[in-house]
């Protein structure tokens, strides 16, 4: 009975997945030594497997990064372009999504508690985090206090730039209801380059005009670009 009764019990080593064990090496090395001790691939395994937590991950890890050229790029993908990749599922996709959104928030908050010109390169990360992958343009306005604090992040077009007699007004109408006294324009170029249009230089002039006769001061108009960021006061444009 005895001999009977041991060879007929489960071997538990033999039935417990292979990845199980890399999973918690993984997650051991994560917590012991940070970030940075991982791959990039190793890191989109660790986010992946709380959206598909019984599967190996590590194919789909290194597939993702390798269809969007970086591990940075995964998270700019759409929602339809990230479930166009096998193995993808809407709930794998929202748990992607999700982390790009808690980041942007993270960057907004940390602007929300400081003066925004005295933390420029913290600003200048947040908007090229925010807008420099985005295909649509989009022209958004960082309105401030008299502190220099950010009071509310609006995009207030998409699509092109143009100077209708009624955007510089609609502007300035917004920072007042906000009680904003400054204001940091703000807009992307899809094409990857940062300079300023001439289009550009037009919109910044024509909202200062709107704005100075309520003292509301226009700081700056920042370009960002997937090549990088140009501040039109830094060009001597403003």
């Amino acid at each position: 009975m005895t001999e009977l009764f041991e060879t007929t019990q489960p071997d538990l080593k033999k039935d417990k997945p292979h990845h199980t064990g890399h999973r918690d090496r993984l997650r051991q090395r994560f917590l012991n030594s940070g970030a940075d001790a991982l791959a990039d691939y190793e890191l989109m395994e660790l986010i992946l497997f709380i959206a598909i937590p019984r599967k190996d991950v590590k194919p789909l890890a290194k597939d993702l990064i390798a269809t969007f050229g970086s591990f940075n790029k995964v998270f700019h993908a759409t929602r339809d372009e990230l479930t166009r990749v096998k193995g993808v599922s809407e709930n794998t996709a929202t748990a992607l999504l999700s982390v790009k959104a808690a980041a942007m928030r993270l960057l907004k908050q940390d602007l929300m508690h400081s003066a925004v010109l005295s933390s420029w390169q913290q600003l200048m990360d947040y908007c090229q985090a925010s807008m420099s992958h985005e295909t649509k343009e989009h022209f958004r306005v960082l309105f401030l206090n008299r502190k220099n604090h950010l009071i509310a992040d609006e995009i207030q077009t998409s699509g092109t730039v143009d100077q209708s007699a009624a955007y510089p007004r609609e502007i300035v109408k917004r920072a007042l209801d906000l009680g904003a006294t400054a204001m940091i324009l703000v807009h992307n170029h899809p094409s990857g380059d940062p300079k300023p249009s001439q289009a550009d230089i037009n919109i910044t002039q024509a909202i200062i005009r709107a704005a100075t006769p309520m003292d509301i001061v226009v700081h700056d108009h920042v370009i960002v670009a997937k090549s990088g960021v140009e501040s039109l006061r830094n060009s001597g444009l403003i």
